[in-house]
């Protein structure tokens, strides 16, 4: 199944700029040099908001959750990146209950064996 509301797709600047990409953030940091290996960075961050959301229109949704606000929605497979190379990643959105918005929650490094 692919992420309900594709059409909607909503990556905040701020996840981006302010988590994903973020030196100072405390669990960012991490992924910030994780991504930062591949070529994205902040003052270009649309890139990487365009290479999640083309990620999500690529690849099938792997696990749901329902959760006291929404459900979450994991979607995992190789990203497109700046440098050309293809991690695997996984992409966690949110759909609040009533709406039809998905909306970025967070993406990490798929580990090899998984």
């Amino acid at each position: 199944m692919k992420l309900p509301h594709l059409e909607n797709l909503l990556v905040p600047k701020a996840k981006i700029t302010e988590y994903l990409l973020s030196d100072t953030h405390k669990t960012g940091k991490h992924k910030a040099v994780f991504f930062k290996h591949f070529g994205f960075s902040q003052d270009e961050w649309e890139v990487l908001a365009q290479a999640l959301s083309q990620h999500a229109q690529i690849h099938e949704v792997t696990t749901t959750q329902d959760t006291r606000f929404g459900v979450h929605y994991v979607v995992e497979g190789e990203l497109e990146t700046p440098l050309g190379r293809r991690p695997r990643v996984r992409v966690v959105w949110a759909i609040d209950y009533e709406a039809d918005i998905p909306r970025l929650i967070s993406a990490y490094p798929l580990d090899e064996e998984e």
